[in-house]
């Protein structure tokens, strides 16, 4: 056949008529196996591909779901994407993805065109302190938020387990003779950064140790920022001997000081694994969360509330492990 094969080529191959080939292709339960395995195998005798534009006017909708993340470029919130858009191709459909940058207006715009462009369900990895505009935006779009809850809206949401892990991180160092550790965050506001301060803090407590503010920084934002703090901060008296970073972005930061200041010997775990952590001197103990792991959970709520999933909004806490390396390990110095 020289031209592109139609649905009525199928149902003329298949005997059968050509709205039992939509119903099969839509997954209609109610078509006969015997009826739909007959349509299914004219289907891949012809190679036909639906029409998607057809298919979305028919059904309202896009084969396609939303995507905002904070920036595309950022390594964990790539393996997300890559997770997402796997889950997305098993399913027939593709993913649309856009970024929002680090100002909370972008994420709005970021939704309002993805939802004029009618995609089936949305995915939001956020930066706004406000998400009650999705109920004027995109009142009935499923929607499942990714890494970080929404505020002020109802949503399915996926999250890593930030404050348990945290506290891990913590405890493991005070398990090494650690008293004085110092704790950098990327952006005090950010619902992640907050929790594993938070984790870091009751660690701490719960040790019977205080926290000296003098060794908490939250302007981790960038390498240089964590860099010259951390820099500083060894050189004063009663400095730390251990440092809990509380991102990869940060982590990298904190170990440019340890370098340029000589002092390897400081014990130092990152929340949030990241490439060569293992081919440093001493080799990084981090805190691992799963991006692929948090993208196929997310797609999995979203593709229930797009098949016609009803109920509460679900709230999923995956847990995280600590990877033991070397660098968490080092004895506190005098």
């Amino acid at each position: 056949m020289s031209r592109r094969p139609t649905l009525r080529d199928v149902s003329v191959l298949a005997g059968v008529s050509p709205k039992t080939v939509s119903r099969v292709i839509n997954d209609d339960p109610g078509v006969a196996p015997a009826t739909a395995k007959r349509v299914q195998v004219a289907i891949r005798e012809l190679g036909y591909r639906p029409n998607p534009v057809a298919r979305s006017l028919r059904l309202g909708r896009d084969d396609a779901i939303g995507l905002v993340v904070e920036n595309i470029a950022d390594p964990f919130f790539a393996e997300v994407i890559g997770a997402v858009e796997e889950a997305a191709r098993e399913r027939g459909m593709f993913v649309i993805i856009t970024s929002s940058g680090y100002a909370p207006e972008n994420e709005r715009v970021a939704v309002s065109g993805l939802t004029n462009r009618s995609v089936a369900g949305l995915m939001i990895i956020p930066t706004s302190g406000d998400h009650s505009y999705l109920n004027q935006t995109a009142p009935r779009l499923p929607a499942v938020f990714v890494d970080r809850p929404p505020i002020q809206h109802d949503s399915d949401t996926v999250l890593a387990d930030n404050e348990n892990g945290s506290r891990m991180a913590t405890r493991h160092l005070i398990e090494h003779g650690h008293r004085r550790i110092a704790f950098v965050g990327y952006r005090s506001h950010i619902y992640t950064t907050r929790l594993r301060y938070q984790g870091f803090r009751a660690a701490m407590l719960d040790a019977g140790l205080a926290v000296d503010e003098r060794l908490v920084q939250f302007d981790g934002m960038g390498q240089q920022n964590s860099t010259a703090w951390l820099v500083k901060l060894l050189e004063a008296d009663l400095g730390p001997t251990a440092v809990l970073s509380a991102d990869a972005k940060t982590s990298l930061g904190v170990i440019r000081a340890l370098h340029l200041s000589g002092r390897t010997d400081i014990a130092h775990i990152s929340f949030d694994d990241f490439q060569g952590a293992e081919s440093l001197s001493p080799p990084v103990t981090a805190v691992y969360q799963d991006p692929k792991r948090l993208g196929n959970q997310a797609a999995e709520l979203l593709f229930d509330r797009i098949n016609g999933e009803t109920g509460p909004p679900r709230r999923v806490v995956l847990p995280v492990k600590l990877i033991v390396r070397g660098s968490g390990e080092l004895p506190p110095q005098s």
